[in-house]
């Protein structure tokens, strides 16, 4: 029997040349355009794979179109129709993924960019139907933003609650996020290699932020009378995020005894990877205490040495379990995780293992971010200030106090746990990454703000009354 003869790329498209008659192909270099029914289309060989894109009923254009590709070729630059169709729904869930297996964000940060990005597909499912992301323009983008303006959301995300429309800063949120998804999908060849970001067009450092939630800071008057109102077990934690600006989440995660030392009253924010907790910046950071700070706190604290350093109102600390130490506390997460992977017979996730981190929390008597700003709202409403409802006012506050101080821009930075690349909120660019502030200029300028500071009068009246003046 003959051998078959091997047939090349290059023999073959010879051999299919030869079956059209010279109007229904053309070669323009490396490419061939042939016709197929009534629709032009063109075929070349680029990084070793055959391309075969539809451009149309035009002759013209389709051979403008050769002409153009076959230059990209001769430059060994990308082709101008060489890239990998996607859907929508499926760059964002190959985006996502990349954020947790790769990047490893916070799940907090992977919830927000999904959440935001859900506007944009509930726009493409709903108004404008877009198949591939190739196919959406900046004209789209542009209807997209009037989109946003027209739909109202719920400020807490329960479905039962009253709906508003989306704030400015929300709207630029939301855009953002789809132009770092964009950015992403032209990396991974999703749209044409001479694309534009639709949503870089928007220009979106000159989007107007007018309809937005104002931050209300806390008069003198209403520092006082909020202390004042403050019960034994309220002032410590307040005056806490007064005198340290610390997140709420942060404050509530601070643990005995590394977290507080009174030796040389210190005050430290670490990062709990093995707890299943980090701070929002991962930046962790070192606060000295105001004296009188620091005697109430130790008061408050008082005999404990392990343990969250603010315990839930009515959890004693008598029922801390045994594991209370760190290390202990780490172990036993890790036992309970190995006991959900052994019931489960798999892997545990992430988000898994942050659920099963923050009943151990909860477990160990940790103070809930929901029941502070519960506690705080009750305090407001009863000072006659009940437009003051987030304790993470109180974080605004304390820069606002640093600033009217003139404190260092470097200190202010370094205590607010600011990133120092972040030239565009302190204006410090690469300058913070070679400067090191000493301990004792920290301090000295932490106390200068605050020496005037009336509510320490209040802190001194319940150190006299819960322990040595």
């Amino acid at each position: 029997m003959a051998k078959r003869r091997a047939v090349t790329p290059s023999k073959l498209s010879t051999a299919r040349s030869k079956s059209k008659s010279p109007t229904e192909q053309f070669r323009v270099g490396k490419v061939l355009g042939y016709l197929r029914g009534s629709v032009w289309y063109l075929s070349y060989y680029e990084q070793g794979q055959r391309r075969r894109p539809r451009v149309g009923t035009n002759k013209d254009l389709a051979r403008q179109t050769a002409a153009q590709i076959n230059g990209q070729l001769e430059m060994g630059a990308p082709s101008s129709l060489s890239f990998e169709p996607i859907s929508l729904v499926d760059l964002r869930e190959k985006w996502l993924a990349r954020h947790e297996h790769v990047l490893r964000s916070s799940i907090q940060t992977i919830r927000r960019y999904r959440t935001a990005t859900q506007h944009l597909i509930r726009y493409v499912q709903s108004e404008r139907p877009i198949k591939i992301v190739s196919n959406f323009h900046a004209s789209h983008a542009e209807d997209f933003v009037r989109y946003l303006r027209t739909i109202r959301v719920a400020s807490n995300g329960h479905q039962h609650s009253t709906t508003r429309p989306l704030l400015d800063r929300g709207i630029l949120y939301i855009l953002e996020t789809c132009r770092t998804l964009f950015a992403f999908a032209m990396k991974r060849r999703h749209l044409s290699p001479y694309a534009e970001n639709p949503f870089t067009a928007l220009e979106l450092g000159r989007l107007p932020i007018e309809y937005y939630r104002k931050i209300i800071l806390p008069t003198s008057e209403q520092q006082m009378a909020l202390l004042q109102e403050c019960d034994h077990w309220q002032l410590p934690i307040f005056l806490t995020l007064m005198l340290t600006g610390l997140r709420p989440g942060e404050l509530a995660h601070l643990l005995l005894p590394e977290d507080l030392d009174f030796q040389q009253n210190l005050l430290f924010v670490r990062n709990r990877v093995k707890l299943g907790w980090q701070i929002k910046t991962r930046t962790e950071r070192m606060i000295p205490l105001i004296p009188r700070l620091a005697e109430v706190l130790k008061l408050f604290v008082g005999n404990r040495t392990h343990g969250p350093a603010f315990l839930r109102r009515r959890f004693c600390p008598e029922q801390l379990p045994s594991w209370s130490g760190i290390s202990a506390a780490e172990n036993e997460l890790e036992r309970r995780t190995q006991k959900f992977e052994a019931s489960e017979k798999a892997v545990c996730s992430r988000s898994m293992k942050a659920r099963l981190a923050l009943q151990l929390w909860k477990d160990w008597g940790h103070l809930v971010s929901e029941r502070l700003r519960a506690e705080f709202i009750r305090l407001t409403t009863r000072i006659g200030a009940p437009e003051i409802t987030a304790p993470k006012t109180l974080r605004h506050l304390f820069a606002t106090t640093l600033q009217d101080a003139n404190v260092d821009p470097m200190i202010r930075n370094e205590l607010m746990g600011h990133s120092t690349s972040d030239t565009s909120r302190n204006g410090l660019g690469m300058t913070g990454t070679y400067t090191h502030t000493r301990l004792t200029t920290k301090r000295s300028q932490l106390e200068a703000a605050f020496s005037q500071n009336p509510i320490l009068g209040i802190a001194a009246e319940w150190c006299s009354r819960h322990g040595t003046p």
